[in-house]
């Protein structure tokens, strides 16, 4: 008797602590904390529990918090067409990426195509020398986004023309006693000559490392959106030189395919491929065997 009275007293203290509400900071007795606090870490997520037994709450820190990748890396997602050899090849990754070739699956932009330009004036002019080619083709989709990039990003600097007079130059302040125009270094003008006959890598390398009091935009831009805002931009040169530069034509350079150009070579290839097909399936008869009758 006396021992059963001594677990049922036990048994009504066990069920008060385990039972005890919530309060505050208190998140009251549980049971089996490990189902509700995983002693699992998550990448760049914080959510240390006290009662964790498997390190210090700073180890579990550096273990969660961002780190390097290694050398080399590359993420999933990386845009093929990148190092496309030649136009055909380029066509065939445009399809694969977007989805629609055999076998594709749509993956969107990431950002994390390797480029191999490091911040240096040496490697700045080697990167405006070698990318000389657009890997996109000018579409209305691509400028249009293009355009909206640009203003978000790039407008309040170089100006929503392209000429270098975007408003953080030429507003002024006088509280401050910062008069109209006067900046710490004069954004580029895209207007300018040397500029405009600039291969299209000088404007990459820009968006990649930025310089002067220019900031980088890597973080900020996707691969594909770079190239979008550098379509933008030679179309604000285009127009100011009165030349065309479309999905329709590109009178203006040749680094950039028109949309128009690229879809015709398209419908010419599925033409050319239907034919193929068509004569593996339908070959020709044979030519009629001549014998020489005696």
């Amino acid at each position: 008797m006396r021992y059963t009275v001594q677990l049922s007293i036990l048994a009504c203290l066990a069920f008060v602590i385990a039972c005890s509400p919530s309060k505050g900071d208190r998140t009251g007795h549980e049971f089996m904390p490990d189902m509700t606090h995983t002693i699992g870490y998550e990448a760049n997520l914080y959510d240390y529990y006290y009662y964790n037994r498997w390190g210090t709450e700073a180890e579990y820190k550096k273990f969660a918090s961002p780190r390097t990748t290694v050398p080399g890396t590359v993420a999933r997602g990386e845009i093929s067409f990148a190092n496309a050899q030649d136009g055909t090849a380029r066509m065939e990754a445009m399809s694969a990426f977007s989805g629609v070739g055999d076998g594709s699956i749509a993956m969107t932009p990431n950002g994390h195509v390797p480029y191999y330009y490091v911040d240096t004036e040496e490697d700045r002019a080697k990167a405006t020398r070698e990318i000389t080619t657009n890997p996109f083709p000018i579409t209305d989709a691509s400028l249009a986004h293009g355009k909206d990039l640009y203003v978000i990003y790039c407008g309040i600097c170089h100006g929503v023309k392209g000429d270098g007079l975007g408003y953080l130059v030429r507003e002024e302040d006088p509280a401050k006693g910062i008069v109209a125009g006067v900046y710490p270094a004069a954004p580029a003008n895209f207007m300018l000559d040397t500029f405009v006959n600039s291969n299209v890598g000088r404007f990459y390398h820009g968006i990649m490392y930025g310089r002067n009091v220019m900031g980088s935009y890597a973080d900020k831009l996707s691969y594909k959106e770079r190239w979008d805002v550098i379509h933008y931009i030679r179309s604000l040169q285009a127009q100011a030189k009165k030349l065309e530069y479309s999905s329709k034509a590109n009178t203006f350079n040749k680094e950039a395919a028109p949309w128009a150009l690229v879809e015709a070579s398209m419908q010419k290839m599925d033409a050319t491929a239907m034919v193929k097909d068509s004569a593996s399936m339908h070959p020709a008869e044979a030519a009629p065997q001549h014998t020489n009758q005696h």
